[in-house]
């Protein structure tokens, strides 16, 4: 194991690992990128097969019965779960084939070779397990050069699955965040409806219901915003008290002049957009909903 020894060496170390920790990420972000790209064509030409063997398109690609289907299948995406799952199995299969390499050479259990794959191929680096580190091994040069790429191809797996299971962790944060929102915002509104019930018209008066907002509108002018008789407050109180609902009656209002309101998809959430590997996703993924 090679580590530093001089006071330069470890200087260069530290700026030289600036740029190659920065290199190394934004080469694992390109290969998620394409991976995810290879992955959603593999996924789409297999459900336009489904919707052509079900008769939903047409098989001469002419535009006919199916042109709503088409147009809606080319801004399909695949979900997130079955990219995890096709993760999960390749790697899987990277740590099992390098398993019964590691077994034979470094004399490791098998149990022994997959726990070293995931702590190397999840770059946590215990080091209580290092391959390649005996002084001599049959066919040296070959069996580093499997060492490098099957930790390689580990390293990237690993590392766009656990971009993957990001997602979804963030799917049930929302999920859960929007459950408790509902529940808290259901009895909030209970409390606002119990102690404003008695706003427009106090409960001295709540029988009398054929005084006019005009009389109102007088008594405020006549007494600069007091009430003569306490029986309606102003208009001033009034407007002040109900701000908010006159607010979204405005909103309903306009949106209903101007169309239907737009439909917030599913993606405007407290998570959404993301740097790095997570807007990558953001962008190549469907970010399943709770009814999905």
């Amino acid at each position: 194991m090679t580590t530093p020894a001089t006071v330069g060496g470890k200087i260069f170390l530290i700026f030289y690992g600036l740029i190659g920790c920065a290199g190394t990420i934004l080469f694992f972000n390109l290969f998620l990128e394409r991976l995810i790209t290879v992955i959603a064509y593999v996924m789409k030409s297999c459900h336009e097969r489904q919707l052509r063997r079900k008769g939903v398109l047409p098989h001469d690609g002419r535009r006919g019965s199916g042109t709503s289907e088409a147009d809606s299948l080319a801004g399909w995406k695949p979900s997130v779960y079955y990219v995890m799952l096709i993760l999960c199995v390749a790697s899987l299969i990277i740590s099992c084939c390098a398993s019964a390499m590691y077994t034979p050479i470094e004399g490791w259990s098998y149990f022994d070779s997959l726990y070293f794959c995931f702590v190397a191929f999840s770059t946590i680096g215990f080091g209580d397990l290092v391959s390649s580190q005996n002084t001599h091994y049959e066919s040296q040069g070959l069996y580093r050069f499997g060492n490098f790429v099957f930790i390689l191809m580990g390293v990237c797996c690993i590392y766009s699955l656990f971009n993957v299971i990001s997602i979804v962790i963030k799917q049930s944060i929302n999920w859960i965040l929007k459950k408790l929102d509902c529940r808290c915002c259901h009895r909030c509104q209970r409390k606002l409806f119990r102690s404003r019930r008695n706003v427009v018209m106090p409960g001295n008066v709540r029988g009398r219901r054929n005084i006019s907002i005009e009389t109102d509108i007088v008594n405020e002018s006549d007494t600069d915003g007091r009430r003569l008789s306490g029986e309606m407050i102003s208009m001033k109180d009034f407007l002040a008290s109900n701000k908010v609902s006159l607010a979204i009656m405005q909103k309903q209002l306009s949106e209903t002049a101007n169309g239907y309101p737009r439909q917030m998809s599913s993606k405007q959430n407290g998570f959404s957009g993301g740097v790095g590997a997570l807007a990558i996703m953001n962008n190549r993924l469907v970010e399943t909903s709770v009814d999905r």
